[in-house]
Parts: C-alpha cells; sequence; structure tokens
C-alpha cells in the first residue's frame, strides 16, 4: 500500500464525517446512529438522500451545494477515494454531507424504515455477469426500500446502455412509476427545473466520458413498497466499449 493511501487512511479515522464499517467489523461493532441520522448527525429533519458507489465523493458534494435543505451520505467502500470528497466537504463547511465506508451489500443494516428518502446511483459498474451484483437489480432494490420511504425515488445515471437497458426493463417488468427516462441526458428537451440545476454537476469521468462522445442515460422511478419484484428475463446487447478503468467487457455478445 502506498503512503498516499496510509496518509488518507489515517486521515478518515479523524474526519467527523465519516462514518467506516467495513464487512469486517460490522457483527461485531453495532451501528448505533441506525434510525437517529437526523437528530445525532445532521441535526434537523431535512430530507437523506444516498449516493450509492459515490467514488471519490464529487456527486455527493455537488448535490449539497446546490442543495442545502437536503442531507446527503455519500457510501462506497474504497477509503482512499472517498477521501476526496470527505475532504472537500469539511474544507468547505458543509455541514449537509456525511460518507459511510461500508459495502452497499450491507447497506441495510445503516438505516431504518422511512429513514431515507432517495437514492442516487452514479455510473455504477454494470457487472454484465451477474445481475446480482448490478446495484438496480431486484436483490439490491429489496434492501433499499427496507429504509426507503415509500414510493421513494431512485435516481440512475450512467454511461452504460447496458446498465441502462436492463435497468429500464427490471422497471417495466415490475410496473414501478417512471418518473423521467432518457437515453441522452445532454440533448433531451423538457427536462424540469430541479434536473436541469443537477446537470451543472459532472464527475471528472463523466467529463471525460462526454468528451469521447458517449452520451449520458439518466432514469427516475419511484420505488414502492409492496409490490413483489421480479428479476427480467431478457437478452441485453453488451456495452461496446470500456469505461474508464472497468475490466475488460466479455466475449459474449449478450446477457441477461
Amino acid at each position: 500500500m502506498g503512503k498516499g493511501k496510509l496518509a488518507k487512511f489515517a486521515d478518515m479515522e479523524k474526519f467527523e464525517n465519516v462514518f467506516q464499517y467495513p464487512f469486517s467489523v460490522i457483527d461485531n461493532v453495532p451501528f448505533t446512529m441506525r434510525g437517529h441520522w437526523h437528530e445525532q448527525y445532521f441535526h434537523n429533519q431535512h430530507p437523506i438522500v444516498l449516493e450509492l458507489g459515490c467514488g471519490k465523493g464529487e456527486y455527493t458534494v455537488g448535490l449539497a451545494r446546490l442543495f442545502p435543505e437536503v442531507n446527503f451520505i455519500g457510501v462506497d467502500i474504497k477509503g482512499a477515494r472517498m477521501w476526496t470528497g470527505a475532504k472537500m466537504a469539511l474544507e468547505e463547511g458543509l455541514k449537509n454531507v456525511a460518507f459511510l465506508r461500508t459495502s452497499i451489500e450491507i447497506i441495510d443494516r445503516f438505516f431504518a424504515e422511512d429513514e431515507v428518502d432517495e437514492i442516487w446511483l452514479t455510473f455504477s459498474d454494470p457487472q454484465m455477469k451477474n445481475p446480482r451484483k448490478r446495484l438496480t437489480s431486484t436483490y439490491f432494490m429489496e434492501r433499499y426500500r427496507r429504509f426507503l420511504k415509500a414510493d421513494g425515488i431512485v435516481h440512475l445515471k450512467t454511461d452504460s446502455n447496458f446498465l441502462f437497458t436492463y435497468t429500464s426493463c427490471m422497471v417495466s417488468h415490475n410496473q414501478l412509476p417512471v418518473l423521467f427516462s432518457t437515453a441522452d441526458l445532454y440533448h433531451t428537451a423538457g427536462i424540469d427545473a430541479a434536473t436541469s440545476k443537477i446537470l451543472s454537476i459532472q464527475t471528472y469521468y463523466e467529463s471525460m466520458w462526454i468528451e469521447r462522445g458517449l452520451n449520458i442515460k439518466y432514469l427516475k422511478f419511484r420505488l414502492p413498497r409492496h409490490i413483489q419484484l421480479e428479476e427480467p428475463n431478457v437478452e441485453i446487447e453488451l456495452d461496446d466499449y470500456r469505461s474508464y478503468h472497468r475490466p475488460k467487457r466479455s466475449s459474449l455478445e449478450t446477457s441477461k
């Protein structure tokens, strides 16, 4: 491990806006703030929004700047990356930002029923070979609605046509209410004021993908609590390009 990472991990231990509960310790160290984020950390009753797979936290911090009356929590397992956003938020004095370092597979251990209003999934790994690992799979949707408010909102923003198509199929198959959908976010007319405001936030990698001519896809839908969810049984064409620092694409042409 490089010295830079060691220094960042040391910083993270001291950052007041970071909570670290990797899978290896959660069973032995209960998360007592579950159900109490409003009073124990944010000290207000503003809505809580999660960014799952937040990476460097640029999007979490960007949203917090734009919406000071909303609380944002970035979640990722990569602490060295998360350090960037956590440090930025502290330096800017953003009190409506927190970061949780943990595995998203156990995300429901950190939030109680009705504690979260919305979820953002920004440029998640499409996981073309393993549906169970996709952050928009019904496996994860079941976990999200354990703490998401009834009819809470899920946002997907992605460069992956595979993930966008899969998620659209999952939403359609389960008849989840779609609020907005576009396969070319930055060239779509009729976008509402709130979404237009959000478009001003572009992460480093998103800017690179746009420069490469990749369309950014966006899907916004509600997640009802009492619908029985089923995985869609469809074949989807694999992405024919490699996103930045993602594994080599499969030699297969389609996947479910």
